[in-house]
This record gives C-alpha cells, structure tokens and sequence, in this order.
C-alpha cells in the first residue's frame, strides 16, 4: 500500500468482460500513471479478437499497439493535444460505463473506499472478496 502526504493511496486496475464482470484485479501506488500498468494488466487477459475499451489517459502509442499487437481492436478516443487523433467509435465508448459501475458497487465496501489494509496482499483479497459479494447480487 502507498503511503503519501495523502494518506494511504493504491490504485486498483481491473479489466471487466462485456456484462461488467471483473476478470482480473492488480494494484499499483496511487502516484503511478494508469497508462504505465495497462500493457501489464492487459496481458493476463485474453484479447483475440476483443475490444478494449478505455479513456484517454490509455491513449499511448504503447498500449493501442500492444492491443493491435494481439489481433484486437481498441475504442479509446484520442486526447485533444494529440497530433495525429485517431478514429473512435462513440457508440461501443459508451459501453465504459460498466468499468464505472463496478468500481462504485466497489465503494460500497467500506473497507476498500477507505483503505483501511495496510498490506496490499489482504487489501487485494478484500477486493477480491468484495468482487464475489457483487457477483453474488
């Protein structure tokens, strides 16, 4: 678990399938870029023929030709200081709103919105904890 001037601060990055499902979980310090994990977390997932829908901060070179890289496509729209914007289907963007609604169904657990483990081993096992109760539902 991070600790800052903040407090305790980890991020949790999780890949979800098409029904808002979680499929993988992992952590990092909450100082570190989301776009710095991705090509990591995304490669313990299958991507053949997926598609990986995400925000902009996922926008590097890096990630979208890792995902190119693995016979997927990705629907992130560009940043607006990007010099040469891509495409972006707005319609499937719409669909990262299940990412959003897991993470609140998340929160509700008062243990992980306030990060009250100070190993991130048990942390992570209260999220996975957390994840069963919502799948549960």
């Amino acid at each position: 678990m991070g600790v800052s001037r903040g407090g305790h601060t980890t991020k949790i990055h999780t890949v979800v399938d098409g029904l808002g499902n979680p499929i993988y979980f992992q952590l990092s310090a909450g100082s570190v870029h989301d776009s710095k994990v991705a090509t990591e977390v995304l490669s313990h997932v299958p991507l053949e023929q997926g598609c990986v829908v995400g925000d902009k901060a996922y926008g590097t070179k890096e990630i979208r030709d890792f995902i190119t890289s693995h016979q997927a496509t990705y629907i992130i729209p560009p940043k607006s200081n990007t010099v040469h914007p891509w495409a972006c289907d707005w319609w499937v963007y719409k669909e990262r709103h299940l990412v959003e609604c897991f993470f609140n169904k998340l929160k509700h657990f008062r243990r992980i919105a306030t990060r009250y483990d100070k190993l991130a081993s048990s942390f992570l096992a209260f999220v996975y904890v957390a994840s069963i109760f919502v799948l549960s539902k």
